[in-house]
């Protein structure tokens, strides 16, 4: 059976930045805390909304598959499947279900009549899920190589938290923390070992997936997220990942150390929560986490994009070595959780 790869990897960020202060300083209520020191989020960026520039879902994925494409040894056309997993799928003013971005992204890249394209969504885990499915794909021999792509133009979310939040502590501040971004992977096949996705899994406990929930809003008709976050960043929660990962080594007849991760990228939700988040792990299997990769401090919370946006910057910034072993970690309103374990080596930006 083959395994997959990272072939190539693309990013957008908008150019507008938001800072922290700038939008606890437009709130009716200042909270009863500091979010910026809770979150660790200082900035994050936003879409352009000008006429002359407008910047919605699908030019953010655009913008990233064309990046990925353009350090890629393929063309477009080469892609046997395109995968859009965007929680956002806005165009222009308008949110659309049909047609499929995957195959509008498709036709517009260039890719060939017979490339397979289709959407799918699972909260923030949506690139993750579109990288098990292509995986999987790669693995069974139905194709050979295709792309991932997620476009999140989300912070019309935190503009409404800005609008409603009245209160010190409000379901609604999670919001605060998003940013606008595109993302975009090509997986094919690997070649050797130095190059790899060893394997990837993902888990869904449907228990808690009340406290987490995008909607219209309920006070305006804006889109809002409500999340309790007390409950939903604590042990409990945090064990959905330690228990699958340990489960699945112990089946392996390996142990957290024999995998020797290098680096440790966690889903962008806080720099508060990861920390204890390591702790746990570290307890639950019997040795220190790597060293953590982020960008929550100048991007935020960017969705689906998060590990690919943490990812491409550090590649950016030659601060993965080549040969290192990353373990990628989603979490995801569902409530999603799982891991992926990918050895990197020819991924450049």
């Amino acid at each position: 059976m083959s395994h997959s790869r990272f072939e190539s990897i693309g990013a957008y960020l908008p150019s507008k930045r938001v800072t922290t202060e700038e939008l606890v300083s437009q709130l009716k209520e200042t909270p009863g805390f500091d979010l910026e020191k809770i979150t660790g989020v200082k900035e994050r960026r936003f879409r352009d909304t000008t006429p002359e520039n407008h910047e919605d879902s699908y030019i953010l994925a655009m913008n990233a598959a064309q990046d990925c494409l353009s350090r890629s040894q393929y063309a477009a056309a080469d892609l046997d499947v395109i995968i859009s997993t965007s929680i956002t799928r806005s165009r222009g003013t308008k949110m659309y279900m049909q047609p499929s971005f995957a195959g509008t992204l498709a036709r517009d890249l260039g890719a060939r009549a017979d490339t397979i394209s289709f959407d799918l969504s699972n909260a923030c885990a949506g690139m993750m899920t579109g990288t098990y499915i292509l995986d999987r794909m790669i693995r069974s021999g139905a194709v050979k190589r295709g792309m991932v792509v997620s476009g999140e133009a989300i912070t019309p979310i935190a503009e409404t938290a800005v609008e409603e939040i009245t209160e010190k502590y409000d379901l609604q501040f999670a919001s605060l923390t998003v940013g606008d971004s595109g993302a975009a992977v090509i997986i094919d096949e690997a070649v050797d070992d130095n190059d790899k996705i060893h394997y990837i899994e993902l888990t869904t406990a449907s228990e808690f997936s009340h406290l987490c929930l995008g909607m219209p809003s309920e006070k305006s008709q804006g889109v809002s997220l409500y999340t309790d976050n007390r409950k939903m960043h604590n042990e409990s929660r945090f064990l959905l990942w330690t228990d699958t990962q340990g489960n699945f080594m112990a089946d392996r007849g390996t142990t957290f150390e024999d995998e020797g991760f290098d680096y440790i990228i966690h889903h962008q939700f806080g720099a508060g929560a990861i920390p204890f988040m390591n702790a746990i792990a570290a307890r639950e299997f019997g040795h220190p986490m790597p060293p953590d990769l982020n960008v929550i401090e100048k991007y935020g919370n960017t969705s689906t994009t998060s590990h690919f946006i943490v990812l491409h910057d550090q590649l950016s910034q030659q601060n993965i070595a080549s040969g290192s072993k990353v373990l990628m970690v989603p979490a995801a309103s569902g409530v999603v959780g799982g891991f992926l374990s990918t050895t990197i080596s020819s991924l450049k930006v």
